[in-house]
């Protein structure tokens, strides 16, 4: 079991959406699969992929490039057993170039409150370091809003 469960309501849906973030905030492959089902169906831009193992080698080959990763999510919107979210983030490459990458997700979640299916669609934007505006992890009563750009 994985709390909150669907149905969800805007206060269970935001739990799901937080709680989402702040696993991922934690570069944590093993940590992050641990929320999905076994079977989990996943789009993440052009990769299409399923199962927990693969999650695992999916997010170990994503934080060995996107240095630096910091997360912040929003609901967008959410009925019976789905959720979606836009988020953007923030990271920099090898050679020390920034980019914030923006998307919007749609999940799909088992009775159990494992998430069996995600759809992520990506866009990454160049920006300068002088540019961020995401430096770690929400700090605890921070609720703001993500801006449009």
């Amino acid at each position: 079991m994985r709390p909150p469960l669907p149905p969800f309501d805007a206060e269970s849906a935001e739990a799901k959406v937080r709680a989402a973030e702040n696993a991922w905030n934690t570069r944590d492959p093993e940590r992050v699969a641990a929320a999905y089902t076994e079977d989990s169906v996943w789009r993440n831009r052009d990769e299409f992929f399923t199962g927990r193992d693969a999650i695992v080698e999916f997010l170990t080959r994503k934080w060995s490039i996107e240095n630096g990763y910091a997360l912040r999510k929003d609901l967008w919107a959410f009925h019976g057993n789905r959720i979606a979210v836009r988020f953007q983030y923030e990271w920099h490459d090898e050679s020390g170039r920034w980019f914030r990458s923006y998307g919007n997700e749609q999940w799909e979640f088992a009775p159990d409150g494992l998430m069996s299916r995600r759809e992520a669609s990506i866009n990454d934007v160049p920006i300068g370091e002088s540019e961020r505006r995401i430096f770690g992890p929400r700090e605890p009563g921070d609720e703001s809003v993500l801006p449009q750009r």
